[in-house]
């Protein structure tokens, strides 16, 4: 019998067209800043019902422009879910300002707005909102936080591309602006790269100079006046972070196949739903209110469960099946703890932790690498 293949939690779906695509822009007379990242902004926009995209070199680029683009300072407060990964808050403090951990709702596993509301304060300017594994946010409860407040509603989407809620597109209107990502293991990709989509003709210019550096060559725009045709400004201190043509060029075919993709990923999930519903697990919800992307699939043992996570763990990695916890919440860190960040406050973030582990999903996974995960995690439970 041969030995058996690793199966991957997740994996880059990458065809002969992609290929193509990436070839042509690298024999292109521009690989950055070029026509391409133009039509993949254009493109996107038009998929998440937004009105400007802007791309960026990576899903917390994305998340740091927005920060910069909405002008977070230190003395400043933004609402954050402690369970995400650590480049949602790290955003926050390269502005100077303070992530503020509120907890999850322990079924959608997105932000509790119960918890969200006793971590508002005066010096609250947001609340940063996470779709977890694909799960749309409560974006109304949310919304209406945010507004009766007066501070912004922002969103991390990297999970949800494509997804939707009560009829909107995640990246339209739902939140002020929306950051999404595209590295290796998400829904699509452009190898690393992200996006930011915004109705906000104001928050579109910023983040298009946040990328370069804080520069503009709009007329419109300039303090002072125009030298020539090679003139061009400074206005604030911004990053390289652009996203180049090979990505773009990427993006744009794999654009195309995130409908596919994403059911491919729901019609996975229901499998699992239905061949493991009767172990000791809790098991992901399908979202009531939208249009669920799945791009992550957490089980979380139960306390009757025989066997501990680690043991489970260490199991189905020696029986070469990718799995993985997302995420360590942000406060456990020990540079956060050395900010004096605690989980106090958060028994559901916590509880959350203590049992999840996320099995292979994505769209690239054929049928007999579906059984086999189903298989062995049923002979351990």
């Amino acid at each position: 019998m041969s030995e058996q293949a690793f199966i991957p939690y997740s994996c880059q779906q990458i065809t002969q067209e992609d290929i193509e695509a990436v070839q042509e822009a690298l024999a292109s007379a521009f690989i950055s800043q070029g026509p391409v990242l133009g039509r993949f902004e254009a493109d996107f926009a038009k998929k998440v019902e937004a009105q400007f995209a802007v791309g960026y070199s990576s899903g917390t680029a994305a998340l740091h422009g927005l920060c910069m683009a909405v002008g977070l300072k230190e003395g400043d407060e933004v609402v954050v879910p402690a369970l995400t990964f650590a480049g949602t808050s790290n955003a926050i403090l390269y502005t100077g300002a303070k992530p503020v951990f509120a907890d999850i709702d322990p079924i959608s596993l997105c932000l509790a707005p119960q918890s969200v509301k006793a971590c508002l304060s005066p010096r609250t300017r947001a609340i940063l909102t996470v779709d977890f594994a694909g799960h749309p946010s409560p974006y109304r409860e949310l919304r209406e936080l945010a507004d009766c407040h007066q501070v912004l509603l922002l969103s991390d989407a990297a999970h949800a591309p494509g997804g939707r809620y009560l009829g909107k597109a995640i990246g339209s209107d739902l939140a002020d602006m929306t950051a999404f990502s595209f590295n290796p293991v998400k829904n699509i990709s452009t190898a690393e790269g992200g996006m930011v989509t915004t109705n906000h003709p104001e928050y579109a210019t910023k983040l298009q100079m946040a990328r370069t550096h804080g520069m503009t060559r709009d007329e419109d725009l300039l303090v002072f006046p125009s030298e020539g045709g090679w003139y061009y400004e400074q206005q604030f201190l911004g990053f390289n972070y652009k996203l180049s043509e090979l990505g773009a060029a990427l993006g744009v075919q794999q654009l195309k196949r995130l409908d596919i993709y994403n059911n491919r990923r729901r019609e996975i999930a229901t499998l699992y739903t239905e061949q493991l519903s009767d172990l000791p697990l809790i098991l992901p919800n399908d979202s009531p209110n939208g249009f669920h992307t799945r791009h992550l699939y957490p089980i979380r043992l139960r306390e009757d469960a025989k066997i501990e996570r680690a043991n489970l763990f260490k199991e189905l990695q020696s029986q070469k099946i990718g799995v993985q916890v997302h995420y360590i919440p942000v406060p456990y860190h020990p540079y956060y703890r050395g900010l004096g960040y605690q989980m106090e406050q958060l028994p559901e973030t916590e509880k959350y932790y203590r049992s999840a582990i996320s099995i292979p999903l994505h769209a690239g996974l054929k049928e007999i690498e579906i059984e086999r995960v189903i298989r062995t995690i049923r002979s351990c439970l």
